[in-house]
C-alpha cells in the first residue's frame, strides 16, 4: 500500500486534531453495500499483533490482517472537489464498484 503526500497531510491534521496519542491509522475492509466491501479507516491507539505497517510520508498506516489480501497494491489518497472530500482508494485489485461507489468487489 502506498500513501500519497495528500493523503499522509490529512493523516496528520486528523491525528493532531485528536487530542489523543495514536501509533496512526488502521485501514481494512467490511462486508457493506451492493457490491460486497467497503474501506474502513480509524484511529489505531496500539498496534496489533498481526497488523502490517505502512510508513511513508511521515504517517505510519497499520493494516488490518484481514484486509491485506483486499488491499495489495492500493495506493491511498485525499482529494477535495467543491462539494466533497474524502480519501480515495486506487485499487488494482478492484473488479467492479457499485453504482455509488461506496462499495467495491474484488
Amino acid at each position: 500500500m502506498t500513501v500519497t503526500p495528500a493523503a499522509a497531510a490529512r493523516v496528520q491534521e486528523l491525528l493532531a486534531k485528536r487530542g489523543k496519542p495514536s501509533v496512526g491509522i488502521r485501514i481494512g475492509v467490511r462486508s457493506k453495500g451492493c457490491s460486497g466491501l467497503s474501506y474502513t479507516i480509524e484511529y489505531a491507539d496500539e498496534r496489533g499483533p498481526a497488523d502490517e505497517s505502512v510508513e511513508q510520508e511521515g504517517v505510519t498506516i497499520l493494516i488490518d490482517p484481514k484486509a491485506s489480501l483486499f488491499i495489495f497494491g492500493t495506493e491511498m489518497d485525499f482529494v477535495e472537489e467543491k462539494l466533497q472530500s474524502g480519501f480515495v482508494f486506487r485499487n488494482p485489485n478492484e473488479k467492479g464498484r457499485c453504482g455509488c461507489g461506496e462499495s467495491f468487489h474484488v
